[in-house]
């Protein structure tokens, strides 16, 4: 199968999950207690006005109709308008999507940077000093709430370091210093726990690869170490690693939450959670597909940087 017709089929595969995704978070939030109108109005309003807000927001029709027009809009694109405050979905995601990939990109970038050379390290190095360190420091990373590290770097490096601001977000557009010296501290309290778990798969699919026969015929040809190593070794130990790097991605995303809050970002998390308690159906649907889209196309991301690290692996999944 080739990449065009793979791809082509992975891409329908994605948009029927999200179309799964999208019919059941629209349930969903329909079935929640309580009332979007009454609480834009105040509990004291009386029930001509509740009405009334409910016709103007198109509450008072019947759910396969509210879900025929919004599947329509989604369609078209139009995630709709923010209930409470009027503005487009898309806008108000994308305002608060930018601190939120920021920190997720970054975090993950340095998780990857400690992890495939402590794993290297680590495998080499086995029941060696070198091997016991990294080890220990990755089930340490573990063990670590993303939030409580986040605390502690508040208190020590923010506190310690003026030019690090311990608060608030700086979009890249005002620099690049200005943007990485906000970001760098909450995507480290992110990337540490998931730089634990990196560690330790690589350094178990490096153990597995220099056990191989190929490695020990590459030995025995007189090949240089650092070649054998990073050549035949490390291209194979990666691959079980790459899909696992994608596969925290996602999952790391969704655990800034606590961090933003400690940090005091306006992200994606805060701005979700902040949707669900005042029933701002939109905003929570148009956050839920954005979320289901980045995983569904990072798992195509992750399949496709699998098959270039190991060209020898077919589209489809055929050997």
């Amino acid at each position: 199968m080739g990449i065009q017709r793979y791809v082509a089929k992975r891409t329908l595969q994605a948009i029927a999950v999200v179309y799964v995704v999208a019919t059941t978070v629209f349930v969903a939030v329909r079935s929640i207690p309580g009332d979007p109108a009454r609480l834009i109005l105040g509990g004291d309003a009386d029930a001509d006005a509740i009405a009334a807000v409910r016709a103007e927001l198109g509450l008072d029709q019947p759910l396969h109709v509210q879900y025929v027009r919004w599947m329509s809009d989604l369609a078209r694109g139009d995630l709709g308008e923010s209930i409470f405050t009027g503005e487009s979905v898309g806008s108000r995601l994308l305002g608060a999507a930018e601190p939120t990939l920021s920190i997720g990109l970054v975090g993950i970038s340095i998780a990857i940077v400690v992890a495939i050379p402590a794993g290297i390290v680590s495998a080499t190095r086995r029941d060696q000093w070198e091997d016991y360190v990294a080890t220990g420091v990755a089930f340490l990373g573990i063990s670590m709430p993303s939030f409580w590290i986040g605390i502690v770097l508040l208190l020590t490096v923010g506190t310690a370091v003026p030019m690090i601001p311990s608060y608030g977000y700086a979009s890249i557009s005002e620099g690049v210093v200005p943007w990485l010296s906000h970001v760098i501290l909450p995507a480290t309290a992110v990337g540490l726990p998931y730089a634990g778990i990196l560690t330790r798969m690589t350094r178990s699919s490096m153990l597995e690869v220099l056990g191989e026969d190929y490695m020990q015929t590459a030995r025995a040809k007189g090949l240089p170490p650092r070649l054998i190593l990073f050549k035949h070794g490390l291209q194979n130990a990666l691959l079980p690693v790459v899909t696992v790097a994608g596969i925290l991605f996602a999952l790391l995303l969704g655990g800034i939450v606590a961090v933003e809050m400690v940090f005091g970002i306006q992200g994606f998390g805060r701005l979700l959670i902040r949707s669900i308690e005042r029933q701002d159906f939109p905003i929570v649907q148009g956050s839920v597909i954005v979320i289901s889209v980045i995983f569904v196309f990072m798992n195509l991301f992750v399949d496709l940087l699998y098959m270039s690290i190991n060209p020898k692996i077919k589209y489809g999944g055929e050997a």
